[in-house]
């Protein structure tokens, strides 16, 4: 077949240069949105290949065989790549303006970047030289640094960069010293062994100053100030010598009838600290709208029933009514009836709790504290029992200071439980788990191990409850399970927790903040809280309190009392 004449043939459409160019800039395109949608990418790794793709979008608008909508599309990536490059150099400049970035930091020439990481690398060999017995090069090498950090210290006060000249010969000093501690093999992976090894040492120095630290604080803690000894003595003192005291407590018979009157507002502390009491109790009465109608029952032991008597009876509390009584005064207290002192007829709980041979002294001091073995302790288990007139009670230990009036707990509705307390559950070390041993199957049977923890300290008992549903048995049944001490180890906050469970109602956290002899606590939650427990081992009237809380203690003591100042009381 013939081919027709050059000037009748149909023009050739060059559909591959149209259409390699329309991929190109649509390529283009996808990797612009790309790059931009994608933060992480390195400034410096991104930036040639967006201005590469702008200077394409740019000639793919000016090309007069690009479809319109493409030619669109071009100039709108154009926009947002113009706007993200502008709004990169805001964020930079922010970001160098935040970190107080330097010019002289950025620049590659910096002799002041060059001295510091020439000092963080010596004071790295200066470690493993000491460690290698070293020490001529390790007083080389830190004489060194100080003539660097002297440099870099004297160019900021003068605000004015270092030159190279004022620093030519600490660099080379200094790398002389870092070529010489690579001839030492002080090479990285040596460096890095023997750091960690260094490590190592520092951690177990640690653990074992924090292990004598607690030991030393425990002891402290248990320890009575010389101070609150002489005040105890001089107040049995005045107890026996004074007669007058004992007259007047005879005297005022109306006492009798308010210590049985439910329509008061009763409340019990068992302690032997006779300030720590004294306390509770001024602070309470201070703060009560109706003093008056306020009932402190306090229990203490034989040794300082005398006192705790003689210094109630010398000082008036706005009108509250205290009486006070021993333990040993309780005849159904005996071994026969509560089994905490059975056990400790036991020759290997004696064993236990004070030598501490028995585990090679595997037990945490905190548990051997002989405190916790106290009837004083254990007798807030046994308070329908103390007080069997009563059905409402509120039960205040001796660390707490009291800074709001408190009647409205005794109109709470604990819908039928025995026990008003606040919770501590907020955090999972303040749950069941952290003070039960659930490796026991009568523990795991029976509790569930994220169940709340509650506070003792500041509690409402309804004692009408507490006697319909025998709580003291249910103490009496897990204290005879944990006559091996498999169940807990010590304490009454663990077998409360047995006792209590599900018979205790959840109150308002503002009625009790804890934590002001151990730890910080929010300064708001302190300022809103009506009870304020000294938890923990830095009790306040100790010289290992806490002193930003002290204060809040102190104002409820009149250190101006002749026996306080005889005692050197402060």
């Amino acid at each position: 077949m013939r081919r027709r004449p050059s000037d009748f043939r149909r023009p050739v459409r060059r559909r591959f240069s149209n259409v390699f160019w329309l991929t190109l800039c649509g390529l283009a395109v996808l990797l612009l949105i790309v790059l931009l949608s994608r933060e992480s990418l390195p400034e410096s790794g991104s930036a040639l290949i967006k201005l590469f793709l702008a200077s394409h979008l740019q000639e793919c608008i000016s090309w007069d065989f690009i479809p319109t909508l493409v030619k669109r599309l071009c100039y709108y990536d154009l926009l947002a790549f113009q706007k993200d490059f502008i709004q990169r150099s805001y964020r930079h400049d922010r970001i160098r303006e935040g970190l107080n970035v330097t010019e002289e930091m950025l620049s590659p020439d910096s002799v002041a970047r060059q001295l510091i990481e020439q000092i963080s690398l010596a004071k790295a060999f200066v470690v493993i030289s000491k460690e290698s017995n070293n020490l001529q090069f390790a007083w080389e090498l830190s004489a060194q640094i100080r003539n660097s950090q002297i440099l870099l210290s004297n160019a900021a006060l003068r605000r004015a960069p270092l030159t190279t000249t004022e620093a030519e010969t600490a660099i080379r000093d200094m790398a002389l010293l870092l070529f010489q501690a690579q001839h030492l093999h002080y090479d990285s992976s040596t460096m890095i062994m023997r750091l960690k090894a260094r490590i190592q040492g520092l951690e177990e120095q640690m653990n074992s100053v924090s292990e004598k630290s607690s030991k030393y604080g425990q002891i402290a803690a248990e320890e009575i100030p010389k101070s609150l000894y002489c005040l105890g003595i001089s107040l049995t003192t005045e107890w026996f010598r004074n007669s007058n005291i004992q007259q007047e407590l005879k005297e005022k018979k109306q006492i009798a009838a308010k210590l049985s009157d439910n329509n008061l507002y009763h409340f019990c502390v068992f302690s032997d600290n006779i300030l720590a009491t004294s306390v509770v109790v001024n602070s309470t009465s201070l703060n009560s709208k109706y003093p008056d109608t306020v009932v402190f029952h306090l229990v203490t032991d034989e040794v300082n029933y005398a006192a705790m008597k003689a210094w109630f009876s010398l000082n008036s509390f706005n009108g509250v009514t205290v009486d006070v009584r021993k333990f040993e005064d309780f005849t159904w207290l005996n071994a026969s009836y509560v089994p905490v002192l059975k056990q400790l007829q036991d020759s290997d709980t004696q064993n236990y709790y004070f030598s501490g041979n028995n585990d090679n002294g595997k037990t945490p001091i905190k548990f051997r504290n002989p405190k916790y073995l106290s009837m004083l302790n254990h007798l807030r288990f046994y308070i329908p029992e103390v007080f069997p007139a009563l059905k409402k009670l509120v039960f205040l230990d001796d660390d707490v200071v009291v800074q709001k009036d408190l009647s409205a707990l005794f109109s709470k509705d604990l819908n039928g439980n025995v026990n008003g307390a606040v919770e501590t559950c907020m955090e999972t070390f303040h749950r069941y788990h952290k003070y039960l041993n659930y490796s026991h199957p009568l523990i795991r049977a029976h509790f569930d191990p994220d169940a709340c923890g509650w506070a003792f300290g500041m509690n409402v008992f309804d004692l009408v409850e507490w006697r319909k549903r025998n709580v003291t048995g249910i103490y009496h049944y897990w204290q005879e399970k944990n006559v091996d001490r498999t169940l807990w180890k010590l304490g009454t906050l663990p077998p409360g927790l047995l006792t209590f469970y599900g018979l205790t109602e959840p109150l308002d956290p503002m009625w009790h903040v804890l934590g002001l002899g151990y730890t910080n606590v929010d300064q708001q939650l302190i300022e809103k809280g009506a009870v304020l427990h000294y938890n923990g081992n830095s009790k306040p009237w100790l010289k290992i309190g806490m002193e930003k809380y002290k204060p809040l203690w102190d104002k409820y003591i009149d250190y101006g009392h002749p026996l306080l100042q005889q005692c050197n009381v402060h």
